[in-house]
């Protein structure tokens, strides 16, 4: 990976956590401030809904910090180790998680007339499109063991090269 590629990444993994950062710091509060006016039928949802926007919010964060770490060893050359396992695991948990989170509030939003039932349905979809990102990165890191086991065996090969030379 060039230089000018991990750079360039790094400038929106910073953006994006910086984003993520104002979002938690001003745009929560002012929308807990905007759910303070919902009826008394609906005030039961203000505090789940808050409690899963924060939690999805913390996910993307997760997910954006165990990027910036695997693309710094991809940079040093050691992504090709057991070490870089540990972040693909969190990346896979926190997608999960949001897929999770996104479930509840479709969970959350089915009851009652609060919303259309179509974008209950919509929240279904996404749901399972998130499930399905997690999946693509369970794959990928079944290619990672791969390339890591094929890495081990090219060291120990030369090794015993080196020894017979």
């Amino acid at each position: 990976m060039g230089k000018s590629a991990v750079l360039a990444l790094r400038a929106v993994l910073a953006a994006l956590l910086t984003g993520s950062v104002f979002v938690q710091a001003v745009m929560v509060p002012l929308l807990a401030a905007d759910l303070e006016e919902l009826g008394p039928e609906l005030a039961h949802l203000r505090a789940p809904f808050l409690l899963i926007t924060v939690l999805g919010i913390v996910t993307v964060q997760v997910v954006l910090v165990c990027v910036w770490r695997l693309v710094t060893m991809v940079r040093r050359g050691t992504v090709f180790s057991h070490a870089a396992f540990r972040y693909v695991h969190i990346v896979i948990g926190a997608f999960v998680t949001a897929a999770l989170l996104v479930f509840a509030l479709g969970v959350l939003l089915a009851p009652g007339e609060a919303v259309a039932p179509g974008v209950v349905l919509l929240l279904c979809g996404v749901c399972l499109a998130v499930f399905g990102v997690a999946l693509v990165v369970l794959v990928l890191r079944m290619l990672l063991a791969q390339a890591v086991a094929r890495d081990v065996e090219a060291a120990r090969m030369r090794a015993e090269l080196e020894e017979v030379i």
